[in-house]
């Protein structure tokens, strides 16, 4: 049984609101509930805070939302104590994660990396962490205006000879309730994400820079999917289709959750309704999930027609062909999407 915590106070005062600001087209807090639901990983998904209009935000994207008491809701309660409270409040657990409200780069992943890990040592603890991005051994303090190392001993060494050192990616805190240990770093287990989906966001400049770098991920994910639908486009295929048979279709290598599917390809099965041309068809996806549509036998298999998704198809998306609807099946679908576009 795994819990996750999501700390919100509605007190910022840097970023006003911040935890429910929004950030490309949805509240900054969505991102982290989202992801923790699309884990699969928690029995239970808490949104802990102080404030109605967080509250109903985070009910809004599927969490539960626990008020806090008034001793927990000011500017000097710390996000530790508060996850500590909602286990107390909340027992039956064995593992618990506390995931920050200001996490839109969070993955998967990540977390799961971090229960298993958690499982798998003996320590209480696993955590986000990241390299710094300049070797810390050459910092420095400005005293009367002029600069003075903190480690002067190695102002002579080559960057590339010094240790690497990592901080807190402040995302994720993954815990075994049992252990009574408060956190600290000594001694539990890192969980290294790269530092391009690493952002705090504690002022304007860092939100700022935080969006950019999320629009500068999605269209790198734009880019792969569209260098994907170019290179189907430039494959010269030859294919006889005919209307009532069912074929494996490329329906895309998509920005939103189907990026998350299996494969290079996400693929469909797709009954052909009508031939338009020698080279595209109108096809409706079929599945095996009870969608309310027009359902059927296929193959020994439950089948539904999924009338939502009907859509014009290019005969290069064709994968391969997967079988044909029985003739009687194939007349009684084509009534019933007449009645749903009568609709």
């Amino acid at each position: 049984m795994n819990l996750c915590v999501i700390p919100a106070r509605g007190g910022s005062k840097r970023i006003p609101k911040k935890n429910i600001k929004e950030f490309c087209g949805k509240p900054l807090i969505a991102y982290s509930i989202e992801t923790a639901k699309k884990s699969n990983l928690f029995d239970k998904i808490v949104v802990s805070t102080d404030c109605e209009e967080i509250a109903e935000v985070a009910s809004k994207y599927g969490a539960e939302v626990q008020m806090r008491p008034d001793n927990l809701s000011d500017d000097y309660a710390g996000s530790i104590e508060v996850f500590e409270y909602v286990i107390s409040q909340n027992p039956g657990f064995e593992y618990a994660c506390m995931i920050y409200a200001t996490a839109p780069f969070l993955r998967v992943e990540y977390l799961q990396k971090g229960l298993e890990n958690l499982k798998s040592g003996d320590a209480c603890y696993s955590f986000a962490a990241t390299t710094y991005d300049f070797p810390i051994w050459r910092g420095f303090e400005i005293i009367d205006k002029k600069a003075k190392m903190f480690f002067p001993q190695y102002m002579e060494k080559r960057s590339q000879d010094l240790k690497e050192a990592y901080h807190d990616a402040g995302q994720f805190y993954w815990k075994k309730v049992k252990c009574k240990d408060k956190f600290r770093f000594d001694g539990n287990i890192p969980i290294l994400i790269p530092r391009y989906l690493v952002q705090d966001i504690d002022t304007i400049e860092d939100f700022i820079r935080a969006e950019k770098m999320f629009k500068a991920l999605k269209f790198d994910e734009f880019d792969k999917w569209n260098a994907l639908k170019k290179e189907i486009h430039l494959k010269e295929k030859k294919v006889y289709i005919r209307e009532g048979r069912v074929y494996l279709v490329i329906v895309g290598y998509n920005i939103g959750a189907e990026v998350y599917g299996k494969g290079k390809y996400f693929l469909r099965p797709v009954v052909v309704l009508k031939k338009l041309t020698s080279k595209t068809f109108l096809g409706i996806p079929l599945t095996t999930k009870n969608n309310g549509f027009f359902s059927f036998m296929y193959k020994d298999v439950m089948s539904y027609a999924m009338f939502n998704q009907i859509r014009t198809f290019d005969i290069k998306r064709i994968f391969k062909y997967h079988g044909m609807l029985k003739r009687s099946d194939f007349y009684r679908l084509k009534e019933e999407f007449k009645k749903f576009i009568s609709l």
